[in-house]
């Protein structure tokens, strides 16, 4: 593991060990290091924002991802490395999206569509490289339309990339829980594509 504060070699976030180094600067941050806050931060957005826009939605991600650190960083003082700096982090952020889903469900809905959707495809054209807006679109709301424990199993894996342990981690259940959540998730995923395509092939009256 590479101290904290020394360079990071290019080409995006670390890696497999290199998930040691980012829980490394995590410390490094808990005690002062200000040059290894930053280095954690720039590390683990990338990976955040995606997990939040898959929860939350595309067009409130960046604010609620700045809301997010603000609180691990409060949080720090806590953070002992029991988990890694990643699965720590993607608690808090678990949370802070259940926190946001459960305020918003009490509040009137006042962005009308042309407000989000330009957001929106600008955030899947990142993810698609630009191609296949329609079919990646649709994909995200079908997964936001999952169960919530189903769907926060299936980004945590299938879309942030962390393990089924991990992941267990992340949303506070065991391992054979997470298992279960993502095979479901992947069955009403399939069903809910299937009956999109049917209706679309259906021939109108």
């Amino acid at each position: 593991m590479r101290l904290p504060g020394s360079p990071r070699p290019r080409g995006g976030e670390p890696a497999g060990d290199d998930l040691d180094e980012v829980t490394g600067w995590a410390l490094a941050a808990k005690a002062g290091d200000r040059a290894a806050a930053h280095l954690f931060v720039e590390a683990t957005q990338h990976q955040l924002r995606r997990f939040v826009a898959h929860l939350v939605g595309p067009g409130e991600a960046d604010d609620l991802t700045q809301e997010i650190y603000l609180r691990a960083m409060r949080a720090l003082p806590a953070f002992d490395a029991r988990s890694t700096a990643r699965t720590w982090l993607l608690a808090i952020a678990r949370r802070a999206c259940a926190d946001h889903i459960r305020y918003v469900s009490r509040r009137p809905r006042l962005a009308a569509l042309d407000d989000w959707q330009p957001v929106a495809e600008a955030e899947l054209a990142r993810d698609h490289g630009g191609a296949g807006f329609e079919t990646g679109f649709a994909l995200t709301e079908l997964v936001r339309a999952l169960d919530p424990e189903r769907r926060e199993a299936f980004v945590a894996t299938q879309i942030a990339g962390l393990s089924y342990a991990e992941a267990a981690e992340v949303c506070g259940c065991p391992v054979g829980t997470i298992r279960s959540r993502v095979a479901r998730a992947r069955d009403d995923l399939v069903a809910a594509l299937a009956d999109r395509d049917g209706r679309r092939l259906r021939p109108t009256s």
